[in-house]
């Protein structure tokens, strides 16, 4: 599959830039982007920006797939473009910023024979393929509570400025809750149904006071279980990625319970009857997210991040983005 880079402003698309150079399905082209700053970097990557335009790009017949690293409220119509031009899209997370931009990115792959996907790279960790297959095992019974938190360190000067210019950031919970929701969606089988309550407000963030660095919510799934989580930037500076519950999950079932983080080496399960708790075997997955979309657009099967999954999960957190914005 030949692959090129369109907007190349967060970190994470030289994630999805290095795993494509090492992975013998694909052949990078090269990129798109106009601030001098990124293309520096790129460069400095090893990431040549070739395509003076985004036209340009799309018009090169060579191209099987578009990779999108831009800012975020930039991407949605990036991937439309990308889509009326033929070509498959994978995004650094959010895919988009709004309902609008997702339907037309779903209509579009859909008429089109196309397939979209999105780094959400943690369907692929060991701790979360060991879950879901015992959540899928029955032995935590039906799911009915859930708790995770995602907090984030701001990194005030660090991160991407363009973070923090209006409108092109697209919300927290887009942001971070994503990941959290589409965990929600493959590990635990669970779909969102209602939004009880959204807040986002800013509070770390001083020097942008109309940036909302923090968020909570609440939402109710099909099966009527409940679901809240906090995934503000409030993680310290200094500890910042290294808080040992980074990406903290709390599982509560009919018949048993757990609790893990992403960094877990040993998670630890309670079921109804035992006094003591069981360990649960880390089951690492059998690919990663590049070589499953290079999958998905050749027709396998067995994928693990199918493109309607990718839809579902980004739908669910724009309506609950959504509900924040109206307060």
């Amino acid at each position: 599959m030949n692959i090129a880079f369109a907007g190349l402003r967060h970190g994470h698309i030289y994630a999805i830039y290095n795993n494509a150079v090492e992975c013998e399905h694909y052949e990078v082209l090269g990129a798109y982007e106009t601030y001098e700053p990124a293309i520096q970097e790129a460069k400095e990557k090893g990431l040549e920006c070739n395509y003076a335009t985004l036209e340009e790009l799309l018009a090169d017949e060579r191209v099987d797939a578009v990779a999108l690293g831009g800012c975020y409220a930039e991407r949605g119509e990036m991937a439309i473009k990308a889509l009326k031009a033929g070509k498959h899209v994978i995004a650094d997370k959010p895919l988009c910023t709004t309902l609008e931009e997702l339907d037309e990115i779903e209509r579009l792959a859909k008429e089109n024979n196309l397939f979209v996907s999105c780094m959400y790279t943690m369907r692929f960790d060991p701790r979360v393929v060991a879950v879901k297959e015992l959540v899928e095992s029955g032995a935590l019974g039906e799911i009915n509570n859930v708790y995770f938190g995602g907090q984030h360190p701001l990194q005030y000067g660090r991160r991407p400025m363009w973070y923090f210019e209006k409108g092109k950031h697209g919300g927290v919970i887009n942001d971070i809750a994503i990941h959290g929701i589409d965990i929600l969606l493959f590990a635990l089988g669970l779909e969102v149904d209602e939004v009880v309550g959204a807040r986002c407000w800013n509070k770390y963030a001083k020097e942008q006071p109309h940036f909302k660095d923090s968020a909570q919510l609440m939402i109710t799934a099909t099966n009527g279980a409940g679901i809240i989580a906090d995934v503000s930037y409030s993680s310290p500076d200094g500890i910042e990625f290294g808080l040992p519950y980074y990406w903290d999950f709390t599982i509560w079932g009919t018949e048993g319970t757990l609790k893990f983080n992403i960094k877990d080496q040993e998670i630890k399960y309670y079921v109804a009857g035992d006094k003591e708790p069981k360990i649960l075997a880390l089951k690492p997955q059998k690919c990663d997210y590049l070589t499953d979309f290079y999958n998905m657009t050749n027709g396998e099967e067995d994928i693990i991040l199918p493109m309607e999954d990718t839809i579902a999960s980004t739908r669910y957190t724009l309506k609950i983005q959504k509900e924040a914005d109206k307060r």
